[in-house]
């Protein structure tokens, strides 16, 4: 019955719709996977980045304490003088 009300023009306009619409939603899966693929390259470069920047800080920790340490050799060397001309 409902074949017999709709035109052979209807029935191709609803079919070009359908068609259309899945078209659209394959392209749209298409770019979605796309940005996927791009965000995922993002993550893996600022990890890199954050790993970099981790090794470069340890380094910086490891060079402040040897500073340190030479500073705190270097005031124990001079203390004795500083105390010795004191109480004279």
């Amino acid at each position: 019955m409902v074949m017999s009300v709709m035109s052979e023009g209807g029935i191709r306009v609803i079919l070009a719709v359908i068609i259309a619409t899945l078209a659209a939603i394959v392209y749209s899966l298409r770019i979605l996977v796309l940005l996927e693929r791009r965000m995922a390259r993002v993550d893996e470069n600022i990890q890199r980045i954050t790993l970099k920047i981790a090794a470069e800080e340890i380094q910086i920790l490891k060079e402040e304490k040897r500073i340190e340490a030479e500073e705190k050799k270097i005031e124990a060397k001079l203390s004795p003088k500083k105390k010795a001309k004191k109480k004279k």
